[in-house]
């Protein structure tokens, strides 16, 4: 199907809206998670899953000031493990967003 064209693309990356039903539209890749919940990271490489000493970020908010913890979070290549991603609008289309999303539900 279409959304296989997202495979191989990082956070950052920007595509055409019309591969999931957004003609007009360019939208920004900003994150994403995996089949299991665990969240993509920008700073990790590559579409693996890995143990990470964080501090603060996507995936983890410290309790204290200084507080790290290991963390399972996914790297920042969209791979066929991932269920969900997040974007935003970088280039809007001729038509709402209203219009384009309830005509699909129909």
């Amino acid at each position: 199907s279409q959304e296989r064209k997202l495979i191989g693309l990082a956070i950052g990356d920007e595509f055409e809206g019309s591969i999931i039903g957004l003609k007009g539209y360019k939208l920004k890749i900003t994150g994403g998670s995996d089949k299991d919940g665990f969240p993509m990271r920008k700073d990790i490489p590559g579409p693996r899953r890995v143990r990470s000493l964080v501090s603060a970020g996507p995936g983890y908010r410290p309790k204290r000031k200084g507080e790290r913890r290991r963390k399972t979070l996914r790297g920042n290549v969209i791979s066929e493990d991932i269920v969900q991603i997040n974007t935003v609008i970088t280039k809007r289309g001729d038509k709402p967003l209203e219009e384009l999303i309830s005509a699909e539900e129909e």
